[in-house]
């Protein structure tokens, strides 16, 4: 979930209702399992936030990938790359015949 958190803030600033509506196209989440996530990764120094002001209700906290996030997906991404690799040759070699 992480790397499709750093994936979409990668792409543009985002506040948090608009990341778990963006996700949920991808997957199957909810707020709760979103939020808890921005918060670890915010306190990690991976994004930065800033308020902005809604036309249609409050103000928003908008997310914002920093380097050192940009480094963490690139790191996520190779990993999460890795995993399908090996997981798709093991169901290869498991396929029964």
């Amino acid at each position: 979930m992480e790397l499709l958190v750093l994936l979409i803030v990668q792409e543009k600033d985002r506040y948090g209702y608009e990341l778990v509506e963006a996700v949920s196209k991808i997957v199957d989440v909810n707020e709760g399992t979103i939020y808890p996530i921005l918060k670890r990764l915010t306190n990690e120094n991976y994004f930065e936030t800033y308020l902005e002001e809604s036309r249609e209700g409050p103000t928003r906290k908008y997310y914002h990938i920093t380097a050192l996030g940009i480094k963490r997906c690139l790191e996520q991404k190779k990993e999460w790359e890795n995993f399908a690799k090996n997981v798709n040759e093991f169901i290869k070699r498991s396929e029964v015949k």
